[in-house]
C-alpha cells in the first residue's frame, strides 16, 4: 500500500498524455433553425499535462463542451467552428497548462435551414415471410405514415415519398416489431429518421365445413341430382377469423364435363371450388367427384 501511494504521487506529478472523449452539445438553437447535418456527439482529444491536472478527467466524468449556435453561424446556411476555435475552446476547457496534441474532428461544419419542411409519404420496404402454419395477417405498417424532409435548397417536385432501408425477416411465428431507418436523401434531413415497423403475424388453424354443390350448364328439360349434395371442405384460417368466418361457400360442377369424346356420359361428375377468400389457405375437398342421377323434367301443363 505504501509503495502504491508513492507510485501514485510520482505519477500525478509527472507529465502524461491521455486520450479523452469530450461530449459536445450545441446550445441556444433558435426555433426557426433546423440542422441538416448533426453535430458530432463528441471530440476525441489527446491532451498532455501533469497527471494531477488530468486525474479528474481520467477518473471522473468529462464535462460537456457546450457551443452556442450564434458563435459559428454564417450567412451561407452553415455553422462553422474552425480548427483554431476548437483548439482554443479545448485549451480553455482543460486549462492553460495543458497541451492539445490532437483532436478529431479538428473542425466542425454543418448545414442548417430556416425553410419549412415538406411532408412526404413513408413507404416501408419490407420482405417478410412467416413460418409454417403462420401467415402475414394484415398490411405491414409503420408507426407514422409520413415524414418531414428539410433542405437548404428547394426540394424537387418529384420527391413525394421516401422508403425505409430494406428489411428482410423470415420464419416469423408472431407479430414482430422492427426499428427501421429511413433511406437517406442526399443533402437533406428527414424527421423522424427512423420508424417502428409492425409485421402482423398469427397462426393458422384447421377448419372443416359442409358446403352445398351447385351444378352449372344443365340443359333445359333435365334435372341432375348429385350424391352427396353437400361436400366437406377443409382449410386453414387465421386464428382471429375462425369464429367470425361465415363466408357463403359452395362447390361447383359443370354438366359439360360429363361428356366424353365418344359421346357417352362419364360415370362421375368432377367437382371444383370457385374463387375463395384470400385468407383461406391449403383448401381441399373431401372428394373430387360425385355420383349423379339425371331425370327428365315433366313438361309444364
Amino acid at each position: 500500500c505504501v509503495s502504491y501511494v508513492f507510485w501514485l504521487l510520482l505519477t500525478l506529478n509527472n507529465e502524461i498524455q491521455e486520450d479523452l472523449e469530450v461530449p459536445v452539445e450545441l446550445v441556444e438553437i433558435p426555433d426557426s433553425i433546423t440542422l441538416i447535418s448533426e453535430i458530432p456527439p463528441s471530440i476525441a482529444v489527446s491532451v498532455r499535462d501533469k497527471g494531477s491536472s488530468l486525474a479528474r478527467y481520467v477518473w471522473g466524468n468529462t464535462p460537456t463542451l457546450r457551443i452556442r449556435f450564434s458563435d459559428g453561424r454564417t450567412n451561407d446556411n452553415r455553422l462553422v467552428i474552425s480548427e483554431s476555435d476548437i483548439d482554443s475552446r479545448l485549451r480553455s476547457f482543460f486549462g492553460q497548462t495543458s497541451q492539445i496534441v490532437s483532436s478529431k474532428p479538428d473542425s466542425i461544419s454543418i448545414y442548417y435551414t430556416t425553410q419549412p419542411g415538406r411532408r412526404v409519404k413513408l413507404d416501408p420496404k419490407v420482405d417478410a415471410h412467416p413460418s409454417m402454419q403462420c401467415v402475414i395477417s394484415g398490411p405491414i405498417t409503420a408507426d407514422v405514415d409520413s415524414v418531414t424532409i428539410y433542405s437548404v435548397n428547394d426540394l424537387p417536385a418529384s420527391l413525394t415519398s421516401v422508403q425505409t432501408i430494406p428489411i428482410v425477416r423470415t420464419g416469423l411465428s408472431d407479430t414482430t416489431y422492427v426499428e427501421a431507418r429511413i433511406s437517406p436523401v442526399p443533402n437533406t434531413r428527414i424527421i423522424p429518421d427512423k420508424v417502428m415497423i409492425c409485421i402482423p403475424v398469427e397462426p393458422l388453424i384447421s377448419k372443416k365445413r359442409m358446403i352445398p354443390l351447385r351444378v352449372t350448364g344443365v340443359p333445359a328439360g333435365i334435372e341432375l341430382l348429385t350424391f352427396p349434395s353437400q361436400i366437406e371442405i377443409s382449410y386453414l384460417i387465421p386464428m382471429s377469423l375462425y369464429s367470425v368466418d361465415d363466408e357463403a361457400l359452395h362447390a361447383v360442377a359443370d354438366y359439360s364435363s360429363l361428356l366424353t369424346p365418344s359421346g357417352a356420359l362419364s360415370p362421375k361428375l368432377a367437382v371444383k371450388l370457385p374463387i375463395l377468400p384470400t385468407f383461406y389457405h391449403n383448401v381441399s375437398l373431401s372428394v373430387d367427384s360425385v355420383e349423379y342421377i339425371i331425370e327428365q323434367k315433366a313438361p309444364a301443363q
